[in-house]
Order: C-alpha cells, then sequence, then structure tokens
C-alpha cells in the first residue's frame, strides 16, 4: 500500500472518531502525529476533499463533512428511500402547470405531442436538508385532480398506486455528472456551478405502459452511487435514449 493510500485510511480512522462540523488536527501537527510529509498528507486531505468526507474553510482549517447518502440504482421513490434510511422526507411543490407534450415528452412518454402533460418541479427534502430538485412529466389523463398539496404529503408512487390504481414496475433511467445552474443552485442553497448528478428516468406500470418522466439533479455533495454488480451477463437494454426514440441532449431542460 503506497504512503498516501496509507495516510488516508488513517485519516479516515480520525475522522471515525469525530463529530460532524468538527476541525481535525492541523496540517503541521498531524504530519507529525501520524510521522509523515506535509506533501503526502496534504495529497491524501486532497481526495478526502474531493470524496466528501472533509471541507476546507479559508481561514479556519479543514472539517468533517456531513456523510454522503448512499444512493443505490434501484426502482424505489425518494420518500421510500429517505425513511429507510431513518431520515424524515420531504417535499416543497416549486411549480405544476399542465403543458402541450410537445415532440420530445412525445417521444419520451409515447404520446401525441398534443396531449396534455402535468409538469411538476418539486424540491426534495431529507430532514429539512435540500437534496434534489426534480421535475416530474406524466400524462394530465393519468391523474385527473392532482394538486400540489398531494405532492407534498406523500409519495408519488403511493399516490398512483392507493388513488389511481397504477403500480410501478420498472424503468430505464441515465446518469451523468453536471454542475448546478443560478437557478437549481439558489433552491438547493449551494453554490453557483456546485457538482451534481443528472439523472432522467422513464419509468412503467404492471401493464406495461409509459407513466411518468422524470428529470432530477442531485447535490454531488450529499450523494454518491452505489449499485450491486453480477459476473453474470445481463440481456442488453436499450438505453433510455431509444425507449424514448429520442437523444438525450445532455442537460436539456423540458420545457
Amino acid at each position: 500500500m503506497s504512503k498516501q493510500l496509507l495516510t488516508r485510511q488513517r485519516v479516515l480512522e480520525l475522522i471515525d472518531q469525530l463529530q460532524v462540523g468538527e476541525a481535525i488536527p492541523p496540517e503541521r501537527r498531524l504530519s507529525s502525529d501520524l510521522g509523515i510529509s506535509r506533501l503526502t498528507l496534504r495529497a491524501a486531505l486532497d481526495d478526502l476533499v474531493r470524496d466528501g468526507y472533509l471541507e476546507r474553510r479559508h481561514g479556519s482549517g479543514t472539517f468533517v463533512s456531513e456523510p454522503k447518502i448512499a444512493q443505490e440504482l434501484t426502482m424505489t421513490s425518494f420518500t421510500e428511500d429517505m425513511r429507510r434510511r431513518g431520515m424524515q422526507p420531504g417535499s416543497k411543490t416549486l411549480g405544476l402547470e399542465v403543458v402541450p407534450a410537445g415532440a420530445r415528452l412525445g417521444r419520451f412518454l409515447h404520446v401525441s405531442p398534443s396531449e396534455p402533460i402535468l409538469v411538476a418541479k418539486r424540491l426534495r427534502l431529507a430532514d429539512s436538508e435540500s437534496m434534489a430538485i426534480e421535475t416530474l412529466h406524466v400524462r394530465d389523463a393519468l391523474v385527473p385532480g392532482l394538486s400540489a398539496a398531494d405532492l407534498e404529503g406523500q409519495s408519488f408512487y403511493d399516490l398512483l398506486r392507493s388513488r389511481y390504481g397504477i403500480v410501478i414496475a420498472g424503468g430505464m433511467q441515465t446518469i451523468e455528472p453536471t454542475v448546478t445552474n443560478e437557478e437549481e443552485s439558489e433552491a438547493l442553497g449551494t453554490p453557483l456551478h456546485s457538482p451534481a448528478f443528472l439523472f432522467e428516468r422513464v419509468t412503467r406500470s404492471e401493464r406495461g405502459e409509459i407513466v411518468e418522466f422524470v428529470h432530477s439533479i442531485y447535490r454531488g455533495d450529499r450523494y454518491r452511487l452505489v449499485t450491486d454488480l453480477s459476473a453474470r451477463p445481463l440481456p442488453h437494454r436499450p438505453a433510455l435514449a431509444v425507449a424514448g426514440q429520442d437523444q438525450l441532449d445532455g442537460r436539456g431542460r423540458p420545457s
């Protein structure tokens, strides 16, 4: 094991003994305590800052960060995921409107461009802290009477099942790194151009019909992605772009 990796491991052991927001010892003292050079220590600390374990505050020192949430790549709702982690989920509806699907959304949802689509933008919260901005697109005919208050009070998937008799069975999702724009930064309470994850997902019901297209921006400083790997070959699955018969255009925002 290299000196940098060994140093990283020892600093992680130190972090485990500290509380979130607590400062680690100054670099001069830490390098002396660990018996390593300042250069090796600085490289290890840089890695831990990039990975979200530590944060540097100009003029103050280096502090233990809030741990990131391990986001498993499974078909669960945000509400269900947060409750499973012992956190209190919440939502704030930022906008709710019905618009024509247009060409792009029509291809994703398998409807005509003139089909009325309900577009709901929500700020997703965990223990009252902003985590993500989610923009939901669903055929208005599938969710008659859906209100902003409905979306703030419970999981959308639970609502689909209990009120509309629609059970989500699966879907296709793409993920890519991005940075927040001015609007997203303001809503999430993060600096402009903060690291983030862009999720785009199309889901289908048990009957095989397309139910929703979701565009989400998750805070990069609070999330890390986790997936279960298997050595067994899996059947080929088309990309989300193929499922929607449209090439995703990076950070393209549905109108």
